[in-house]
């Protein structure tokens, strides 16, 4: 089997599938890829800083190594599993540690949101190098055949120390606890960056900071360094049953069945000339606390690979233009976040300074009345009735409405007061881009930095900013090689 896919759209699911087939003779037995063999870096090569140990450092630290540069890889965060802990502690006693959570520490925001690696990116080509990657560093082999393919938060976290202990067989150097504070800036250039105990570390530098490193944009901002608002969309988690999608999408009131998966759904409309949708919907899921410090309320969603829970949960969001948001616009190019920074502040005192999340069933919401009881959640914390409609600013409530009453006439039995909005969900991108040259992917007023990523507002997932390292690190080798 090559490639395997869904179609839910008629009431007779189909299961597409594309297989190679042998005729007279026997099926090659090797595995499905030929594994990439990254070298012993020699003493004394060139090398590089990463900030940032996400898919796009990760790769981007992998792709230097090919290109026979040394990466130094900078994390503020923790390893993968001291992360546990800290994200525990969240749920347990409303404790954000703001340098390892689900935003921050090895693996990134993905490792412990769900490991999706589905993309709109065009470029096949480097997508199907990075799954590629992922199963040679022991992800499971349906990632190279499903049409949506995924990881699982139970999987991930060993593919990801996989390619941490490649980067150190081969020479490159990780550091855990190292956050970056500052640039080392002279004419022009980047010569290294400065961390929070005062060491240095020297060489151009990949910025893969990730959408939540609000102290970065600010430090950059203080620099002068070239950033823009950028575009963002608001919402709330929202979570349903997983029967009833699965009843929904599969057109059968038992479900999915024995054989199917549990079902997904896309949704998307325009509201008063702004997007409406789903965002990283996750079948047999459960919802997060994904604040990244002090004084937020935020969650996010994930699935493990057997999707197996009882819930189905998606972002619901609408889109936010800087054009939209005229409060801040004091704020220059961090206005973006200082809206974000409001909303997750207004959250969190309505939960009395807690993660015990605001929640309104579905209906509830788009009537604008409190709901006066709550279904079981999968949110760890808890949830509290609040008036969602009413915390939400108001053109983010009214078109979220809109929306749902739209999504309701287009899946019959989706619009319900079975389902909960639990908020708030703002992280969906990075509120903030900062500029680069489109053709050597530098900073376009500092030589040798490379913004990258997510959080540079270059890549939205796991496999687009995997992408994105790797070409800041092939920029960055040009770079060298010019200099």
């Amino acid at each position: 089997m090559t490639r395997r896919s869904i179609d839910a759209r008629q009431r007779n699911v189909m299961v597409n599938v594309s297989l190679r087939v042998y005729v007279d003779e026997e099926p090659a037995d090797k595995s499905p890829v030929e594994a990439i063999k990254y070298p012993a870096l020699p003493d004394g090569c060139r090398s590089a800083v990463v900030v940032g140990a996400g898919p796009a450092g990760l790769f981007a630290s992998l792709r230097l190594i090919e290109l026979g540069i040394k990466p130094v890889l900078l994390e503020r965060g923790k390893d993968v599993d001291s992360r546990r802990k800290d994200m525990a502690e969240i749920a347990r006693s409303n404790r954000v540690n703001p340098d390892s959570n689900y935003c921050f520490g090895e693996g990134g925001a993905g490792a412990y949101s769900d490991g999706k690696l589905y993309t709109r990116s065009k470029k096949r080509g480097s997508v199907d190098k990075v799954l590629k990657i992922l199963y040679q560093f022991g992800a499971q082999e349906d990632i190279l055949i499903d049409a949506h393919p995924h990881i699982g938060t139970d999987r991930l976290p060993e593919v990801i120390k996989s390619i941490r202990n490649q980067i150190v067989a081969s020479g490159g150097e990780v550091y855990f606890s190292t956050r970056v504070d500052d640039l080392l800036l002279g004419d022009g250039c980047v010569a290294g960056v400065r961390t929070a105990d005062g060491r240095t570390f020297n060489g151009p530098v990949i910025l893969a900071t990730g959408h939540s490193a609000r102290d970065v944009y600010e430090m950059l901002h203080a620099r002068g360094i070239g950033l823009e608002p950028k575009g963002l969309a608001i919402g709330v988690r929202l979570e349903h049953p997983q029967q009833l999608i699965d009843c929904i999408q599969y057109h059968s009131k038992d479900g999915r069945g024995r054989y199917l998966p549990a079902a997904e759904y896309s949704m998307l409309t325009r509201v008063d000339d702004r997007a409406v949708y789903s965002f990283c919907m996750c079948p047999g899921g459960f919802i997060i606390p994904a604040a990244s410090g002090p004084d937020q309320l935020v969650v996010n969603g994930m699935s493990p690979s057997s999707r197996g829970t009882k819930w189905a949960n998606s972002g619901m969001v609408v889109e936010i233009l800087p054009e939209d948001v005229r409060d801040y616009d004091d704020a220059g190019p961090l206005k973006m976040m200082r809206y974000q920074e409001s909303i997750e502040q207004r959250f969190y005192d309505d939960a009395g300074h807690t993660q015990n999340a605001p929640a309104q069933r579905m209906i509830d919401f788009t009537r604008r009345r409190k709901s006066e009881t709550l279904p079981a959640t999968s949110y760890a914390p808890g949830i509290h009735p609040a008036r969602i409609d009413m915390l939400l600013p108001r053109p983010i409530s009214e078109r979220l409405g809109k929306g749902f009453i739209e999504f309701g006439k287009k899946a019959k039995g989706f619009l319900t007061n079975d389902a909960v909005l639990i908020g708030c969900e703002t992280r969906t991108s990075s509120p903030v881009r900062i500029t680069r040259d489109k053709d050597t992917l530098e900073h376009v007023g500092v030589r040798g930095l490379f913004p990258c990523g997510e959080g540079a507002g270059y890549a939205g997932g796991i496999v687009s900013a995997a992408i994105d390292g790797e070409r800041c690190a092939d920029a960055l080798k040009s770079y060298l090689d010019i200099e």
